[in-house]
């Protein structure tokens, strides 16, 4: 006769399956058996199998200590900044220097003030080498500090040699015209330096004439 089909897995050792056998053994596990740990508690390698720190652990050092993290944008940590304020003019470095000209208007009437002082001199005998600076300083000297400023430098030094210049005409006078040459030097003094006054007033800076007595300020 002819042999029934068997069921899949019929003549397979272990089959029929041994309900008393583990689920280690050929035939599907009991719902009710627990299943055992890989290795240790929750399936968990036991203490002391974890593999050794590698230097990208925190506890190995792998981590730069705290405060050298690297900031956002490449910035440096605390402290790497420079202080406040370096590099930086301390206040009041800002502007033009002392002496400067704020606009053209104040430097044509520094200008007029030490040239035109000089030029006095030569045109009035030694004896209007004021006139300009008085002009510069009534006209723009109440409107710009830095006129004022030139032609009160060389008003005060024109003044004090117009009055040497006539004190010379005197000592001259007196002496029956043998010391004629004293007023000439006396006339060199006021403009060649009204004229060095008025380079450095080109140059925005305000020239401080010698052997000066200040009438005005």
């Amino acid at each position: 006769m002819t042999e029934p089909p068997r069921p899949p897995g019929a003549g397979d050792p272990g089959f029929p399956p041994d309900p008393t056998a583990p689920s280690g053994f050929p035939g599907p596990a009991r719902p009710d058996e627990p299943t055992a740990p890989l290795s240790g508690p929750g399936g968990y390698p036991p203490p002391g199998d974890y593999p050794p720190p590698t230097g990208d652990h925190p506890s190995s050092g792998g981590y730069p200590p705290p405060g050298d993290y690297p900031r956002a944008g490449g910035q440096p940590p605390p402290g790497g900044f420079p202080p406040p304020g370096a590099g930086h003019p301390a206040g009041g470095g800002y502007g033009p220097p002392t002496g400067g000209h704020a606009s053209n208007d104040d430097k044509n009437w520094a200008l007029i003030a030490h040239f035109g002082g000089a030029v006095g001199v030569i045109v009035g005998g030694g004896l209007l080498g004021w006139l300009a600076p008085l002009i510069a300083l009534m006209v723009r000297g109440q409107q710009s500090p830095t006129a004022r400023a030139h032609a009160v430098a060389a008003l005060n030094f024109q003044l004090t040699w117009t009055l040497v210049g006539v004190l010379s005409w005197v000592v001259t006078l007196i002496t029956c015209g043998v010391l004629f040459f004293v007023p000439l030097l006396v006339w060199l003094v006021p403009v060649i330096f009204g004229i060095i006054g008025g380079v450095k007033a080109n140059e925005g800076v305000l020239y401080r004439y010698p052997m000066t007595y200040s009438f005005t300020r």
